[in-house]
């Protein structure tokens, strides 16, 4: 994606935010890019693409790692959720507004390291300019994240009026993606004893790790869910069930507050209470992420118990 140059406008507006921010070129042309795409999907996935190939067009030690984006992306725009809201059926405003964020902040960061001027407008856009300098495992999964959990924070009306189903899913794929994200930077949190899979599993630039992040198994094919929550949760994948409830949600209390502060988003731990998540989601109703009964469950929490 080559930079065109331009005068700035007057006043530029954040996707999802809705707050006005002073004159800033890179944060202005990262907003016209989300703005020219937001709603036709493959434009969307287009975007994110071009996000990996730098402001030049050639960035080779960047490309491997858009592979897991691409891929949770795609698996949006099939589902439905990134429709305009003219479509029959509509999108959801949340999955959009977070979608927006994500590529807010990764087209900013590549505009200001093409050398559009303009001061960050977010800790993410920070963290994305961090990864575009030193393109790691552990910088990907601090950028992708701090924009996801962003969006997240900053979208929790939009997040309440959706479908019960829909917001307990919500919770689910937050909780992947930041465990997928420890795997890499935290793996004795994240597998104990095993720790020593982690940085392979959790990569994002190898398939193994689109079996944490992949949700085609999990949530509803098609946006807005048509069943009740329990209709899903009967059919949800047996691999699916022993990773969230065997693996993560043993050490959910510590891996919010983890990644809190790997993120430098104190809000995040806004998210999860008494080791139950919350988002959008009231903590009475919690006996949805009881373990299910089994050796199974068990044997897989003692033989990744969270290690110091």
């Amino acid at each position: 994606m080559r930079l065109g140059r331009r005068e700035p406008r007057a006043r530029a507006t954040r996707p999802g935010s809705g707050v006005q921010r002073p004159p800033n070129p890179a944060a202005d042309w990262a907003a016209d890019q989300v703005a020219g795409v937001r709603d036709d999907p493959l434009r969307r996935i287009a975007l994110l693409a071009r996000t990996y190939h730098g402001p030049e067009g050639q960035a080779p030690r960047h490309l491997p790692f858009r592979r897991a984006a691409m891929s949770f992306m795609r698996w949006q725009a099939r589902r439905g959720v990134l429709n305009s809201l003219s479509s029959q059926p509509p999108g959801s405003r949340w999955w959009r507004a977070v979608n927006d964020r994500l590529l807010y902040d990764g087209c900013e960061a590549m505009a200001r390291s093409g050398g559009v001027p303009g001061e960050p407008s977010s800790p993410a856009v920070v963290l994305w300019t961090a990864f575009i300098h030193h393109p790691t495992a552990r910088n990907w999964y601090r950028a992708h994240n701090a924009s996801i959990v962003s969006g997240y924070l900053d979208n929790r009306e939009l997040a309440e009026q959706e479908p019960m189903p829909e917001r307990f899913f919500l919770n689910v794929a937050l909780l992947r993606v930041l465990y997928t994200h420890a795997l890499v930077a935290a793996p004795k949190l994240a597998l104990g004893r095993l720790a020593v899979l982690g940085r392979f599993l959790g990569d994002p630039r190898l398939g193994m790790a689109g079996v944490f992040l992949s949700l085609g198994r999990v949530l509803p094919d098609r946006y807005p869910p048509a069943a009740e929550l329990r209709a899903y949760l009967a059919h949800e994948h047996r691999l699916g069930r022993m990773l969230d409830y065997g693996v993560i949600q043993p050490r959910l209390q510590l891996l919010y507050e983890w990644s809190a502060h790997e993120l430098g988003l104190p809000g995040l731990r806004d998210l999860v209470h008494d080791g139950n998540p919350v988002y959008a989601w009231s903590y009475q109703d919690r006996d949805v992420w009881s373990p299910p009964a089994g050796p199974l469950p068990r044997l897989l929490g003692r033989l990744t118990a969270a290690r110091p």
